[in-house]
């Protein structure tokens, strides 16, 4: 029988850290997660027919009622081998205002098309400008026909539409459908912190797109699993030098998100803290893995967005922004460290085995054998 997936405290996994409520990027009030699996076909690979394992993640800062009204953001690269559209844009003016949306390599186009169409059909208002998506990808080649165009436009506006708050499904869903991780299957995956802040308390929250790592470098709760259960079958580990990417190939894409007042500056700040939690799971950054971190603040809603100026050459518009001081971000920091590692554990743990193209396969963390592990200490 299989075994059961669960979230990683489920199966009794140690971490830091005081999650709140769902333990998940809605934790922060007002974000939205939807996604849109495509899952159809089995056997050999024929382009344009499948099969397909893939999908669109849509993450939305302040919900749909939200969309054009700019939350302040900040983006890294801890190693660009990868794209993120919409990112000079953001990094110009320090906010985002349009969905995330999360998907495979070779369907940044119509997520990107898929977000106008949504925006044109819904907000009209905002469409009368220029509309600069942001859309990032990971590789699914090894279980996805990549290459055929099985993502299109009406699923990128379908994930924006099916984007609730609330429990975040995760494992093999939406863009993390026919994902990799440590070798094996990968996918979406969320978690989050709880930081008092004097009188106050505010959330610092991830979700992961997970496609990188070799499985020697695996650690879970500071266990060198991933060398410990090197004998499990799989056929993902191995590279033919040819069309498969090398062990520790594929990207992961984190989107951390705060109700924490801050910057945008203190958003890249935070967002460089993102591989820290990925290097609690093991991985050493491959040449051949683009991660890149975006982060954003709900605080100070639309106190960024780029409206026209007055018709009033003298008119005295002004924006104030209310912002944690500098020497107090330690604890957003390590929330953030902490989010990043349960939200890749929590990608292991959830997802199930999965075979695609070609019939290559992907096996599911043996997560009873990772329990074992954890119960002997094996450090």
């Amino acid at each position: 029988m299989a075994e059961p997936r669960r979230r990683a405290r489920e199966h009794g996994i140690p971490f830091d850290g005081t999650p709140g409520p769902f333990n998940a990027i809605t934790d922060v009030p007002g974000v939205e997660v939807g996604y849109s699996t495509l899952i159809s076909g089995d056997g050999p690979l024929r382009v344009g027919a499948g099969p397909v394992r893939t999908g669109v993640t849509a993450i939305l800062p302040a919900g749909r009622d939200g969309i054009g009204s700019a939350v302040a953001a900040g983006v890294h690269a801890f190693n660009a081998n990868g794209e993120m559209t919409g990112n000079a844009w953001l990094v110009e003016t320090g906010s985002l205002s349009m969905p995330v949306m999360i998907t495979n390599t070779h369907a940044i186009g119509p997520c990107h098309r898929g977000v106008i169409d949504w925006v044109v059909a819904n907000r009209p208002d905002l469409a009368r400008g220029w509309l600069l998506p942001v859309v990032a990808e990971t590789w699914d080649g090894y279980l996805n026909d990549i290459n055929g165009a099985h993502v299109t436009p009406a699923h990128a506006i379908a994930a924006i539409d099916a984007a609730v708050g609330g429990p975040v499904p995760e494992g093999a869903v939406g863009g993390g459908t026919g994902m990799m991780c440590y070798g094996f299957k990968g996918g979406s995956g969320t978690a989050s912190r709880v930081v008092p802040y004097g009188p106050d308390t505010y959330t610092v929250a991830a979700f992961v797109q997970a496609n990188f790592g070799r499985r020697d470098e695996l650690r879970i709760a500071g266990v060198p699993v991933g060398r410990l259960l090197a004998d499990v079958e799989t056929d993902a580990h191995g590279w033919d030098g040819d069309w498969a990417a090398p062990p520790g190939a594929g990207s992961c894409i984190a989107i951390l998100a705060t109700d924490a007042p801050l910057l945008p500056g203190q958003c890249s700040s935070l967002a460089r803290r993102a591989p820290l939690g990925l290097a609690r799971t093991g991985t050493t950054g491959s040449h051949f893995s683009g991660d890149l971190v975006l982060a954003f603040s709900t605080a100070n809603r639309g106190a960024l967005t780029s409206a026209f100026p007055t018709a009033d050459p003298t008119a005295d518009d002004y924006a104030t922004l209310r912002f944690i001081p500098w020497g107090r971000l330690d604890a957003f920091y390590e929330a953030a460290v902490q989010a990043v590692e349960e939200a890749v554990v929590n990608v292991l743990t959830t997802a199930t085995s999965l075979t695609g193209r070609d019939n290559h396969h992907a096996q599911a963390l043996p997560v009873g054998q990772v329990e074992q592990l954890l119960s002997r200490g094996s450090r």
